[in-house]
């Protein structure tokens, strides 16, 4: 069980990464700095934020692959919704490393492929972090304690603190942090309609998928 403890634990400090990654973006594009606090600065802490979360994704899929109490295989983390182990939401979290590959990818290849089509790509951020987060929800062990929660609705405040500045500052007609004011509202009713029904109800496990095989032996 110790590779499980390692993957849930990967899974909760990747999500930390993954906000704290979004929010020092949204600061850099908004080009903000200080005296105290220069862009270089700014610049330097996200590349190192953004390498250690993908350093922990890669470290929370391995452990999972590993692991032998649930069934993912390595094809699992990068081709959606085909395990055997609550399909759905394990695909969520495929997709959700999917594009974190295809920004490091492109960060990698940035001076080749150009600042218009880097700049398209890195837009998946706010696209991955939700879906990184739906699938925490519904394939994580812990979403009955209360700590996942809180530290799920922390990253949560964080990030739409975030893009909703990041909206305000980039357009003057407000078309930008309409969008994202109806994003966010959207995000929030869906988690509140879904979540007392779904991974904060019992028998969750069973509608989530998993083998009755596996539940047995968790029990």
């Amino acid at each position: 069980m110790t590779l499980w403890y390692f993957t849930r634990a990967s899974g909760a400090v990747s999500l930390v990464l993954l906000t704290a990654t979004l929010m020092l973006g949204t600061v850099d594009v908004s080009r903000w700095a200080s005296p105290r606090f220069p862009r270089f600065l700014t610049d330097a802490l996200h590349r190192t934020v953004s390498l250690l979360a993908v350093a922990f994704v890669a470290l929370h899929v391995l452990t999972a692959v590993l692991d032998s109490f649930a069934p993912v295989r390595i094809a699992d983390a990068v081709i959606p919704f085909g395990s055997a182990y609550r399909p759905l939401w394990l695909g969520l979290g495929a997709v959700a490393f999917d594009l974190l590959l295809a920004l490091v990818v492109t960060s990698i290849f940035r001076a080749r492929l150009g600042t218009r089509t880097w700049r398209v790509v890195h837009w998946t951020a706010y696209v991955c972090w939700p879906v990184a987060l739906v699938h925490g929800l519904g394939s994580g062990s812990d979403v009955r304690a209360g700590w996942t929660l809180w530290l799920s609705a922390g990253c949560a405040v964080v990030v739409v603190v975030a893009a909703l500045a990041r909206a305000s500052a980039s357009t003057a007609d407000g078309v930008a942090l309409l969008w994202t004011v109806g994003a966010v509202a959207l995000l929030a009713l869906v988690l509140a309609v879904w979540l007392p029904s779904g991974p904060l109800a019992r028998g969750w496990a069973h509608k989530a998928g998993t083998p009755p095989a596996v539940a047995r032996h968790g029990r």
